[in-house]
């Protein structure tokens, strides 16, 4: 810890970021009201990752970089994340101290405002839903072959300002839990059935990253460390670590715990895979039961419908009226002209890239017209090779062809342990260091029952499918970086 009463804090400088590390420091303040807490803001840029191997490109680390080395080297104390955005292996010497109580983690469907009726199924032949998640693409190809997938890129407020002012998407998804700590929860038109939408790893949860070896801050997060959401992610990461985690396929989950009797809950482990096309599913569900040390509370808020819960219950709470509300915000205010020539709309490299990327473009966290004042556009963004020269998907991939990487290296198990291998000790379980509330063969156990379910995938053929997805997207990538 950097001081005895001043605490740094790291974030990204999103607003969706800023809104969950204040979140985090609140909660924290009533525990520990004699420390003070500082926020430092940084911002992830394409000429900081360069050293990044081109198997890599695409990863969630891109995203956590810079704040991670941060840590590293004491300029702050914790970081607070969204955990999705975490990979299933943590630089050495880096842990989750803790993961909050785990907001919804349904996918969300946003309708154009005068459609919002409609669900997926009911949405006329030939209508755009925009996403930039492989995932989300996958699923839909594969149950709504009527509808049209296409790419939406930029930050949650512009998606939003373009699917109501552009006329090109009649709806978008995205995750509800974002929308809901955003202070957009009305926008939500469907949350989507998590048995028949599975859902990213660890979506929903906030996860609080610190050194492995820094107890003062592990105690420090302890009070908010959630056991039911600690169970449950432990299992989703560790199925995803277990198939090759980080890599560009659509794989998802959907996790629920159960409480047994006194003392005693299950966990059920839904795990699916998709080609590109959502063709081809592997998909199936392991289960566990679980001992655990403390009595097991409600996650879910019982003063909201159970659907639309605010984050930690932080709405108008008859439990603590001095909980203000989360304001509503407002989208961000750009000419629709300019909007509808976004650089994320021509970007000249390939998508899907297998994310819902956040920081791995140089300019997916400005607005709009921050974007146009960067780089001088004089026509289509293909045209611009200030454009291309500043985009780090291209510099990195064209680094790794002209080192004579001329073949991808396919993202395995092996590959990731050799080369992504970075947990700092045994006592940590895929990132999270123990739960108080549960013993050691406990946690052990959560994990196993994500290697388990992985395992039953790997035997019908994930392992395969995914290569095939992950060999596309590489070569796609590869091919655009020669061309220019």
């Amino acid at each position: 810890m950097s001081g005895d009463s001043k605490i740094h804090v790291g974030s990204r400088k999103s607003e969706l970021a800023l809104i969950q590390t204040k979140h985090v420091i609140s909660l924290l303040k009533q525990f520990h009201p004699d420390k003070e807490f500082e926020i430092v803001t940084m911002t992830t840029l394409g000429d900081q990752i360069l050293d990044i191997p081109l198997p890599k490109i695409g990863e969630k680390s891109l995203f956590t970089k810079e704040l991670e080395t941060a840590l590293a080297t004491g300029h702050v104390d914790f970081i607070v994340h969204s955990l999705k955005d975490l990979p299933t292996s943590l630089p050495k010497g880096m842990a989750i101290g803790a993961v909050l109580s785990r907001e919804n983690p349904r996918d969300a469907l946003v309708l154009q405002k005068d459609i919002k009726r409609h669900t997926l199924s009911t949405l006329p032949e030939g209508s755009v839903i925009g996403t930039s998640s492989l995932r989300r693409t996958a699923q839909l190809s594969k149950k709504f072959p009527h509808l049209k997938v296409e790419n939406i890129r930029g930050n949650l407020n512009t998606r939003l300002k373009k699917l109501d002012d552009l006329g090109k998407y009649q709806a978008i998804i995205l995750a509800s839990a974002g929308l809901i700590r955003i202070g957009w929860r009305n926008r939500i038109s469907r949350l989507l059935d998590a048995d028949e939408f599975l859902y990213a790893v660890g979506q929903g949860a906030i996860a609080v990253e610190c050194r492995s070896n820094d107890k003062k801050i592990i105690d420090l997060l302890e009070p908010l460390y959630d056991l039911q959401t600690a169970l449950r992610v432990v299992a989703e990461r560790s199925f995803l670590k277990t198939l090759g985690g980080g890599c560009s396929a659509p794989v998802a989950v959907t996790s629920d715990l159960k409480l047994l009797k006194e003392k005693e809950v299950e966990v059920k482990l839904k795990g699916a895979v998709w080609s590109l096309d959502g063709a081809d599913e592997i998909i199936d569900q392991e289960h566990a039961i679980f001992d655990v040390l403390s009595s097991v509370r409600c996650t879910e808020c019982p003063y909201t419908n159970g659907e639309m819960e605010d984050i930690e219950c932080c709405g108008v709470c008859p439990m603590n009226s001095s909980i203000e509300p989360i304001p509503k915000r407002k989208k961000l205010d750009v000419p629709t002209d300019l909007l509808a020539n976004d650089p994320h709309e021509k970007c000249p490299v390939p998508m899907p890239i297998g994310s819902d990327f956040m920081g791995q473009c140089p300019f997916l966290e400005g607005d709009v017209q921050a974007i146009h004042n960067h780089v001088e556009l004089t026509g289509p963004i293909e045209g611009s090779k200030d454009a291309l020269n500043v985009c780090p998907f291209l510099k990195a991939t064209k680094s790794g062809i002209q080192a004579g990487s001329k073949e991808p290296k396919q993202v395995t198990k092996a590959t990731e342990e050799t080369e992504q291998e970075t947990e700092a000790d045994d006592n940590l379980f895929v990132g999270l260091v123990p739960h108080n509330g549960i013993s050691i063969e406990n946690m052990a156990k959560a994990k196993q029952l994500g290697e388990n379910l992985a395992k039953k995938l790997a035997d019908k053929g994930a392992l395969t499918v995914m290569a095939k997805a992950q060999a596309v997207i590489h070569g796609q990538i590869n091919e655009v970086a020669v061309s220019n």
